[in-house]
């Protein structure tokens, strides 16, 4: 598997101002750069892994996923194209703002915008401190965390993820979230962690159902749930899902999509088997009503 890592993620927001507060206050993320238009922010020593860019779609605007060398991505490029996915090459403009030595990029069959690189900028002489104490985030050969999108297609989606950018499938969830109402969700994986990706065909109009960031300590996690919980900004309560096993919960972002924040996953193994599952969570992740 020539992609490594989930790398960096961008989205469009409205209020550049108020995701400043949130990554930092709430997420207790480091900000990297800001201005009016855009702001990026660190979870680690890389020198940035979350980016906000002003616009009006409160949306995904696009993900970024590691390759190890140029040669790792040629092949990703080889693959891509030979699925008959259109590819460009990044400039030199794009990669000096997304701070890498080389780039692909693409869309998805539904638009949405991956970026493939190599060579992120590491800052290890600007050690990552969190403003909020965060003891640290599980990233390294792990990337930075998942996302899960809603897809029009789920047959679409899952060839193009799999066969052309060359994931593999973890497991998935029937989930029943009302009556006569199952959604089926694919978790996709390209390293240790269980997914790194996500997706369904999802009830709304959003792109993006979540993020999510993964902390070194439980503490962690019950102080950021005491932070949304103040705010009641609390989506779902905290619980420990089926598949990965991740103790989380998931709280409300400035852009409507929600966040997770989440410890003690488990990792995928040499001899993982693809099976199902008929709930989200083994207790836990209530909904909660809207403040």
């Amino acid at each position: 598997m020539s992609i490594k890592r989930f790398g960096y993620m961008g989205f469009e927001v409205a209020d550049v101002r108020a995701w400043r507060a949130f990554a930092t206050a709430r997420l207790g993320a480091m900000e990297a750069s800001a201005s009016e238009t855009e702001a990026t922010f660190r979870i680690d020593s890389r020198a940035w892994r979350l980016s906000v860019s002003k616009g009006s779609a409160d949306d995904y605007l696009f993900a970024g996923y590691e390759v190890d060398s140029e040669q790792g991505l040629q092949e990703v490029k080889q693959s891509l194209e030979a699925h008959g996915v259109a590819v460009r090459v990044a400039g030199q403009e794009l990669l000096a703002k997304r701070g890498v030595l080389g780039m692909i990029w693409c869309t998805d069959p539904f638009g949405n915008r991956v970026e493939v690189y190599y060579g992120g900028t590491e800052l290890f002489e600007r050690p990552f401190a969190s403003p909020t104490g965060v003891s640290g985030f599980q990233t390294g050969d792990q990337g930075i965390g998942h996302y899960v999108l809603n897809v029009p297609d789920v047959d679409a989606a899952l060839a193009f993820y799999t066969k052309a950018l060359g994931f593999q499938l973890a497991d998935v969830i029937d989930w029943t979230i009302g009556e006569g109402t199952t959604l089926t969700l694919y978790f996709l994986y390209c390293n240790g962690r269980h997914h790194s990706f996500a997706f369904a065909r999802l009830p709304g109009k959003k792109k993006l159902h979540h993020f999510m960031l993964q902390t070194n300590s439980m503490d962690d996690v019950g102080l950021a749930y005491d932070k949304f919980d103040a705010e009641r900004a609390v989506v779902m309560t905290l619980g420990r899902h089926t598949n990965d096993h991740m103790i989380s919960f998931y709280g409300a972002t400035p852009s409507g999509f929600a966040v997770e924040y989440g410890w003690g996953a488990r990792e995928v193994t040499r001899d993982w088997s693809v099976v199902r599952y008929d709930r989200i969570s083994i207790w836990g992740h209530k909904f909660l009503a809207p403040a």
